[in-house]
């Protein structure tokens, strides 16, 4: 079936660009946003943003950055713009009006909806998206990277493997914290780009995982059906051998100080690969049921819970 055109999503772009305007100017005047928008319209979005704290309204038409503004800048410390950008894809703007069904029959609406599994259809038919996916996954693992290579203990270890690891960001993070590991990054064959100490294994770990490691983590990625959450765990665990650790890392439902976007991420993942935000009960046993031995379930930062388990055997 052909894919449906997505409606406008100017609103978005408005945000985005307002913010990227501004810059460091103490206020930016509505007549310098050079957008192709109508002045009385983009008003009346600005009115909405400031009523959520996005925008200050400093009066004369001038609006002023907010720290929630600034997150959506790329050269903010913490930004978030790219993560922001993900959770407003032409794409969404076609699944969530189906939100409805979903909640019926408790099953995704992407593929009946766009003819394709999503990320087929990322890698077929939206570049440009899957693209700000990867800038998505780094940007979140660049905010999280550091916190993790503090708390997991890898002096043991000889080499470290990263499933679904993207860009590489959190695997080299890893081997710059121990320079006594080598790594695997492990993703679909237009995945990642280190060098040096890491190789690349390209694969799916919902089909087979054919890794040598010692050690393998698999950071915000079971976020699908729980069936196959449950078949990448079996892989990776059929990959490693007796006492090898695989370590999981994720957002938890009951564990964020940030429900609002956890269970907003929830509903969208439902909707797009049927997936869903995990609770520490559910999440653990799902890692237990794949035939690992859960040893501790730990938090990293303020937002993530790694569940650090072994192989058995």
């Amino acid at each position: 079936m052909d894919s449906p055109t997505p409606p406008d999503v100017a609103a978005v772009t408005a945000v985005r660009e307002i913010a990227l305007a501004a810059g460091a100017a103490a206020a930016l005047r509505l007549s310098l946003i050079h957008m192709n928008t109508d002045p009385d319209t983009l008003r009346r979005l600005l009115w909405l943003l400031t009523c959520h704290g996005v925008f200050e309204d400093a009066g004369d038409d001038r609006y002023r950055h907010t720290p929630s503004s600034r997150l959506l800048r790329e050269d903010a410390p913490r930004s978030l713009r790219y993560m922001v950008l993900w959770a407003t894809e032409p794409w969404t703007w076609a699944v969530w009006p189906r939100l409805d069904e979903a909640v019926r029959n408790g099953k995704g609406v992407f593929t009946d909806t766009f003819g394709k599994e999503f990320f087929t259809y990322l890698h077929e038919d939206a570049p440009e998206s899957a693209g700000v996916f990867d800038r998505a996954m780094t940007q979140s693992s660049a905010l999280s990277a550091r916190a993790i290579a503090a708390v997991l203990d890898l002096s043991g270890a000889r080499r470290v493997a990263d499933i679904a690891g993207g860009q590489g960001l959190l695997l080299a993070t890893l081997l710059d914290h121990n320079p006594h590991l080598d790594g695997v990054l492990f993703d679909l064959p237009d995945g990642g780009s280190l060098a040096g100490r890491c190789r690349l294994a390209p694969g799916d770990c919902r089909v087979s995982v054919d890794v040598d490691a010692d050690v393998f983590i698999l950071k915000n990625i079971l976020e699908w059906d729980d069936e196959s959450t449950v078949t990448a765990l079996r892989n990776v665990a059929g990959s490693a051998r007796p006492g090898d650790r695989v370590v999981v890392i994720e957002n938890l439902v009951d564990g964020s100080p940030e429900m609002r976007f956890t269970t907003a991420m929830d509903l969208l993942l439902l909707l797009n690969v049927d997936g869903k935000k995990h609770t520490r009960a559910g999440l653990t046993a799902l890692v237990e049921r794949a035939g690992l031995r859960v040893e501790r379930v730990a938090p990293v930062g303020p937002y993530l819970h790694l569940i650090d388990s072994r192989v058995a055997g």
